[in-house]
Parts: structure tokens; C-alpha cells; sequence
């Protein structure tokens, strides 16, 4: 098969009636690959990596404190992407992809927030300061409420769509401030432990745990994102045959195992 070929091959998944039982044979596939690289990422990074020699054992918050940060800016960008091929190309799935992934978000966003308050805690000697990072966060974090909250309380799904797809694209700005406020401004908060441009500051089995819990941070959010935009395209598309036959098929499913 040709590059053309694939393409066409692939591009056809942008249909929800094709991408519906795609999605529902990924999603356990990446479940399961999440929940054995949290807990390998959580064994690496309480039991197997070093005590800090300047934080102690507070440190090891960063395990899921870094991950939690680094995917609630991530899955925003991926947000904003796909909003701009909804408006661009107005397919219906790209505006699924992209509140199906706000949850997710907006849950990391917390996760990343409530961490970084118990280590600040220790380490600043406060849970909380007007930081120009934890502010910047912060502001991400009502960005995802903002999302949530307008596009589902417009009845309309083309309006709610393109409504949340402004949002989403006028949020990303923020992203780049969040990453580069510690060089930016004067901070309390730390600069980046590990970067493309340099040798992370940080020891082997440090850097492995963090990356392994940012791997199963990425599959946790594909299997979820997967399981919700299929329910998404059912009650957007239950009009539809093919959402009958669906229904029709897994009912029957159900009722032979009872």
C-alpha cells in the first residue's frame, strides 16, 4: 500500500461509525499498559530512587507532581489542535476529540496543583504563593472549567462546538507561560530538571521513574479519552442507523450472558 493509499486508509477513521469500534479495541489495550507502568513508575520512584540529599523524602512528590504538570499542558495544546482542524475542516469528531480530552485535562491540572501545594508546603514553607507559575496553572485550570462549562451548557452542538474551539484556542497562550514563567519572571519555583537542550540535573532512576509515570499518564489519558468519545458519538449520533444496530447488537450481547 502507497503513502496516498494509507492515508485515504486511515482518514477514514475520521467518520465516528468507523472510529466508534476502533477506539472500543484500544482503549483495554491501553489500559492496561497504564496500570502496569504506574506501578512500575511508583516502584521506581519510592522505593528504588535515592533520597534526596537537600529535600529528603518530600521530594518524591514529583512523581506525580511533574507528570500531572507536564500532561495538563500537553492535552490543552492537543485540545487547541484539534478545535483548529474542527473549524478548519469541520469534522465532527475533531470537536469530540477535544472535550472528550477536557476532563482528563482538567483533572491533571488539579492533580498538578494539589501536589505541588504539599510540597511547597515543606519546601516554601507555604501550600500556596502567588507565583507566576502556580498562578499560570491556576488560570489553566479555570480554562478547563471555562471549556466544560460552555460547551456543555449550549444546547446546540454545532454552536457548543465552535464556542469550546475558541476557547481552546485563545487558552493555549497560556501554555507557553506556564513552561517558560521561571525564566520569565523571578519565581519561587524551580527551573526544569530535564530538558532537550541539556543533561538533566537529576539522578538515572529519578529520571526513569518520572518518565515511566509520564508514559502511563499518556496511556491513561488515551484509554479515557477513547472510552468517552465513544460515549460522546453514541448521544451525538443516536439518530442514526448505525447507532441502532449498535445498540441493538450490544443488548443482545448483554442479554445472552444473562
Amino acid at each position: 500500500m502507497n503513502a496516498p493509499e494509507r492515508s485515504r486508509s486511515l482518514f477514514r477513521f475520521a467518520a465516528p461509525n468507523n472510529f466508534y469500534p476502533l477506539a472500543g479495541r484500544l482503549a483495554p489495550w491501553f489500559a492496561a499498559a497504564a496500570l502496569v507502568l504506574t506501578l512500575a513508575g511508583l516502584w521506581l520512584g519510592f522505593f528504588v530512587a535515592p533520597t534526596d540529599a537537600t529535600q529528603g523524602q518530600v521530594y518524591r512528590v514529583i512523581f506525580i507532581h511533574v507528570p500531572a504538570a507536564w500532561m495538563s499542558m500537553f492535552i490543552y495544546l492537543v485540545m487547541a489542535f484539534w478545535s483548529a482542524v474542527g473549524l478548519v475542516m469541520n469534522t465532527r469528531l475533531s470537536f469530540v476529540m477535544s472535550q472528550a480530552l477536557a476532563p482528563t485535562g482538567a483533572m491533571f491540572c488539579f492533580v498538578a496543583l494539589w501536589t505541588g501545594a504539599l510540597w511547597g508546603k515543606p519546601t516554601w514553607g507555604a501550600y500556596w504563593v502567588w507565583d507566576a507559575r502556580l498562578t499560570s496553572q491556576l488560570l489553566l485550570l479555570f480554562l478547563y472549567f471555562g471549556f466544560i462549562a460552555l460547551t456543555r451548557a449550549i444546547e446546540d452542538p454545532r454552536r457548543a462546538d465552535r464556542a469550546g474551539a475558541i476557547i481552546a484556542l485563545v487558552g493555549a497562550v497560556n501554555v507557553p507561560i506556564i513552561y517558560f514563567s521561571v525564566q520569565w519572571w523571578n519565581t519561587l519555583h524551580q527551573g526544569a530538571s530535564v530538558s532537550l537542550t541539556k543533561a538533566p540535573s537529576m539522578a538515572t532512576t529519578m529520571l526513569a521513574g518520572m518518565l515511566v509515570m509520564a508514559i502511563a499518564a499518556w496511556m491513561y489519558t488515551i484509554a479515557v479519552v477513547l472510552w468517552r468519545a465513544r460515549s460522546m458519538i453514541l448521544e451525538r449520533e443516536r439518530h442514526t442507523e448505525w447507532v441502532g444496530a449498535v445498540l441493538e447488537h450490544e443488548a443482545q450481547l448483554k442479554g445472552g450472558r444473562a
